[in-house]
C-alpha cells in the first residue's frame, strides 16, 4: 500500500485546529451538508494559494503600479511570484518533493511560451529585463501555479482512484497532447482525437476524496473538465489584468474565447500525468469502499 502523502508542518496544525472546531458538527441534515460544502470550499482555497496570491499580484499591480517606475511591471512580477514561491517552501506551506514538480511545470511551460509567442499565439508587454525573448520569466510560474495545485489538492483530499489506467498509457497520449500544441502550426490539429483519446483512456476512472466526514466519489474526466473551467476563468483575468494578451484582446479587452476550454482541458492531462510520476495512484482503502462509509456520487 502506498502511504498517504503527509500534511506539511504548518498544514496539520491548521488540520488539528479545524477538527477541534468541527469535532461537534452534526452527522447529518442540512447544517452537516453546509460544514462539509464549506470545508471543501476552504481546502480548495488551501490548495490554489500560490495560484489565486500570484493572480492577486498580476491585478494589484494592473490597478496600483505605477507607469513611471524605475522598476518594469514585468520585473515587478517575477520578483512578487519568486518571493511568493519562497515564502510557501520555506514557511513549510509547500514540501521540497512538491517543489520538484512545480520547477518541472515551470520549465514545460516556458518552452511552450518561448514557442506560442513566437508564433504569435498571444504576446506580453515588451518592458523588464527578466525576460528571455520576448517571454516574461513570471509567465512559467502561471504553469507552476497549476502544478501547486495538482500536487497539494493531492494531499489535502486524500484522493484515490479505481480504474486508474497504466501511467505508461498515460504518459504516451500526454506527450503526444504535448506534441501537438508545437506541430498543430504545421500540421493538422489533432486536439479533438487527443481528446477522445482521453475519454477512452480514463472514461472509467473514478476519483474518490474526502474532505470532512464523507468519502465522495465522481468522474474523473468531470474533474479535468472542472478546473479546466477555472483554470479558464483565471485566463480571463489574467488577461484582463494585462498579464498578456492574445490577438483579438489587442484592441481592447474581451473574454477569452471558449475553445480554450479545450485546450485547457488537454493540458490538465499533462499536468496530472507529471503528478501521477511523482504521487502515483493510490486505490481505494477498503474501508473507504465498506457499505458503512459516507459516499457521494456526482453523475
Amino acid at each position: 500500500m502506498i502511504a498517504r502523502p503527509a500534511l506539511t508542518s504548518v498544514e496539520a496544525r491548521i488540520d488539528a485546529f479545524a477538527n477541534r472546531l468541527l469535532r461537534s458538527a452534526p452527522a447529518t441534515g442540512t447544517r452537516a451538508r453546509l460544514v462539509e460544502f464549506a470545508v471543501f470550499v476552504l481546502k480548495q482555497a488551501w490548495a490554489c494559494v500560490f495560484g489565486a496570491t500570484f493572480l492577486a499580484v498580476v491585478v494589484a499591480a494592473k490597478l496600483w503600479y505605477p507607469d513611471d517606475a524605475a522598476l518594469a511591471r514585468n520585473d515587478a512580477l517575477t520578483i512578487a511570484a519568486v518571493v511568493i514561491q519562497v515564502v510557501m517552501v520555506a514557511g513549510r506551506l509547500e514540501t521540497l518533493r512538491e517543489l520538484r514538480v512545480v520547477v518541472l511545470f515551470h520549465v514545460v511551460g516556458t518552452v511552450m511560451e518561448l514557442f506560442k509567442t513566437d508564433v504569435g499565439s498571444w504576446m506580453y508587454a515588451a518592458d523588464g529585463v527578466l525576460r528571455i525573448g520576448g517571454v516574461p520569466l513570471y509567465s512559467g510560474f502561471m504553469y507552476a501555479a497549476v502544478g501547486s495545485y495538482m500536487v497539494r489538492v493531492y494531499r489535502l483530499f486524500d484522493l484515490r482512484f479505481s480504474r486508474y489506467p497504466r501511467r505508461w498509457l498515460t504518459a504516451i497520449v500526454a506527450a503526444a497532447i504535448y506534441a501537438n500544441f508545437f506541430t498543430h502550426h504545421w500540421i493538422v490539429d489533432l486536439r479533438w482525437a487527443l481528446v477522445v483519446a482521453v475519454v477512452v483512456l480514463w472514461g472509467r476512472t473514478t476519483m474518490r476524496f474526502r474532505f470532512f466526514r464523507g468519502t465522495f466519489r465522481m468522474p474523473l474526466l468531470l474533474a479535468f473538465a472542472g478546473v479546466a473551467v477555472f483554470i479558464w476563468l483565471a485566463e480571463n483575468i489574467a488577461t484582463y489584468a494585462g498579464a498578456w494578451l492574445y490577438p483579438s484582446q489587442v484592441g481592447g479587452w474581451q473574454p477569452v474565447d471558449a475553445s480554450k476550454l479545450s485546450s485547457w482541458f488537454l493540458l490538465m492531462i499533462v499536468s496530472v500525468v507529471l503528478v501521477t510520476w511523482v504521487y502515483p495512484p493510490r486505490e481505494p482503502d477498503a474501508v473507504a469502499l465498506s457499505a458503512g462509509d459516507k459516499q457521494i456520487v456526482v453523475p
